[in-house]
């Protein structure tokens, strides 16, 4: 299912300055088998269209589609249930729960669905930690560098295999050889079948695109591109 965005208008309440547009009039379309990579400079609205598409920042006005679903017209719960469903993410500031273990932060979707952990679902936890290349240790998740909790957040993000994967700056906290890991990784999720979007820039990420879509003070850019 493809996911679009139509016409978003995003704002923001800035205090004794009204309201800053974090997006204005923003529409795209993330197609199936695609590694979409929205770049642009700081400030630009790419983590806000993330969050808009995610479900999680609503618009003022527009509609984020998914399918024949529009996302941002649900119910707060059942877009929560949405996400669940469809949406895998990987957030700039990881979000990891610092009181669980490694293997208990990938595995916490699962516990959003059901009160006993499925079957299979502990070997895939364990299979991407080991495609991620992150350390088995026992204790809180904070003890691990930056880069290894990156490596849990986006193994956290595919436990549940989704459809849709959202990932704000994967790469940000990795050196070289890990960062190009990943990299391949998400090229690799979009062409074997997902809508996988990206916001970086990381040049091994936008280097591997198949789409750039370029942002700036919250508008899409004429020069978006599509690559190949």
């Amino acid at each position: 299912m493809t996911l679009a965005a139509h016409a978003l208008r995003l704002s923001f309440s800035h205090s004794g300055a009204g309201s800053i547009h974090a997006l204005d009039d923003v529409s795209a379309q993330f197609a199936v088998g695609e590694l979409t990579v929205i770049v642009g400079p700081s400030g630009s609205g790419k983590s806000s269209l993330l969050h808009a598409l995610a479900g999680i920042a609503l618009p003022q006005l527009g509609q984020v589609t998914f399918g024949t679903t529009v996302v941002n017209a649900l119910p707060e719960p059942q877009r929560d249930a949405w996400r669940l469903r469809h949406c895998g993410m990987v957030f700039q500031d990881f979000r990891l729960i610092d009181e669980l273990d490694v293997l208990g932060n990938v595995l916490l979707p699962a516990q959003f669905q059901s009160a006993r952990l499925p079957n299979g679902l502990l070997s895939r936890a364990q299979q991407l930690l080991e495609q991620f290349m992150v350390p088995r240790r026992l204790g809180s998740v904070a003890r691990l560098s930056r880069g290894e909790q990156q490596r849990v957040a986006l193994a956290r993000a595919l436990l549940l295999d989704p459809s849709l994967i959202l990932a704000d700056e994967p790469t940000a906290s990795l050196d070289a050889e890990n960062g190009q890991h990943i990299a391949m990784a998400l090229k690799t999720l979009a062409h074997d079948g997902k809508t996988v979007v990206v916001v970086s820039h990381d040049d091994k990420v936008v280097a591997l695109a198949d789409r750039i879509v370029t942002l700036k003070a919250g508008r899409v850019q004429s020069g978006s591109v599509v690559l190949g």
